[in-house]
């Protein structure tokens, strides 16, 4: 049996550990939570090391993009990430770029979101760099919220181009800072705290990471989200409530449902390195897309009303 483990800086409330067949290959997939508990999370990996196929970073990346491929690291990811010293680690980067980008394509090709007729808020640009690049080629508007979810900074970011300007000035600093500063870990996940609600209410759709958007979410009773399409993934059937309460009409997911949650994208780039069996430096992007072709990927559409 392959097994993949997702050691996260999440709470524990968001554990899970479930069993599937994928392309003929018994797999175990699990997740960890650690609460921002950096020294445990790095425990966690090196008792891991050598014993499983893949070890995933959940609730922080290791790398953060601009255009062009110009790939910046994170400083405290890098460090967790080296205490593996013989299974392959990941972060979800290979998917972003691939799955993410493609489930917009795809929304937008089977017409399942008229995008040129949206006006659309990525939560984090540089988080989700595909799909940020292909929503920018087909929405009517977008937002990206990398400054203001991310740093606190009342200003979105109208371009793409903007954005990368954005980022290519501040990911040098950004990737050297403690990672809480500008990422919730543990129990701040579990927290809503509405910020920025105009922006959320302008949308006609939100896609981008949960955690940004189930943080920082207007309240039910402002009906700020009513009729919305959120584009997203890592959901508990308690992140899926909370969407319902707010009257979010579609909810669409990147990546596949396991018993009721749906895993991260680091999970399924550990499962999708386990099926290839080689390294993720080794892995470009079409042998990714070959992986998912095989294992008959498809987004996850669900009318929440």
């Amino acid at each position: 049996m392959k097994k993949v483990v997702s050691v996260s800086l999440g709470s524990p409330k968001g554990d899970k550990k479930v069993t599937a067949t994928l392309m003929g290959e018994e797999f175990e997939i699990s997740r960890v939570g650690t609460n921002g508990d950096m020294a445990k999370f790095a425990e966690l990996v090196r008792e891991l090391d050598g014993k499983i196929d893949a070890i995933c970073l959940g609730g922080i990346d290791l790398y953060l993009y601009a255009a062009g491929g110009r790939r910046y690291t994170i400083r405290d990811a890098a460090k967790l990430a080296k205490n593996a010293k013989i299974t392959p680690v990941v972060d979800g980067s290979g998917i972003k770029n691939t799955l993410e980008r493609e489930t917009v394509e795809w929304l937008h090709r089977e017409k399942i979101v008229d995008f040129p007729n949206k006006n659309v808020l990525v939560v984090c640009g540089v988080d989700r760099f595909g799909m940020a690049e292909a929503i920018a080629s087909h929405a009517k508007s977008v937002v990206f919220g990398d400054l203001m979810f991310s740093l606190g900074i009342p200003i979105p970011v109208r371009s793409y181009s903007t954005l990368n300007t954005v980022a290519r000035t501040l990911l040098p600093l950004v990737c050297a800072l403690p990672f809480q500063w500008v990422y919730p870990t543990g129990e701040k996940q579990e927290r809503i705290t509405p910020k920025f609600e105009g922006t959320f209410r302008w949308a006609d759709v939100i896609a981008g990471d949960y955690k940004y958007i189930g943080r920082f979410m207007p309240p039910p009773e402002s009906g700020a989200l009513a009729g919305k399409t959120v584009i997203t993934n890592t959901l508990t059937s308690e992140d899926v409530e909370n969407l319902k309460a707010r009257g979010v009409k579609t909810l669409i997911t990147s990546t596949r449902e396991f018993d009721g949650r749906t895993f991260a994208t680091n999970v399924l780039e550990g499962i999708c390195i386990a099926l290839a069996g080689r390294r993720p430096e080794d892995m470009s992007p079409q042998d990714y897309l070959d992986v998912l072709k095989k294992m008959d990927w498809t987004p996850t559409v669900r009318d929440l009303t």
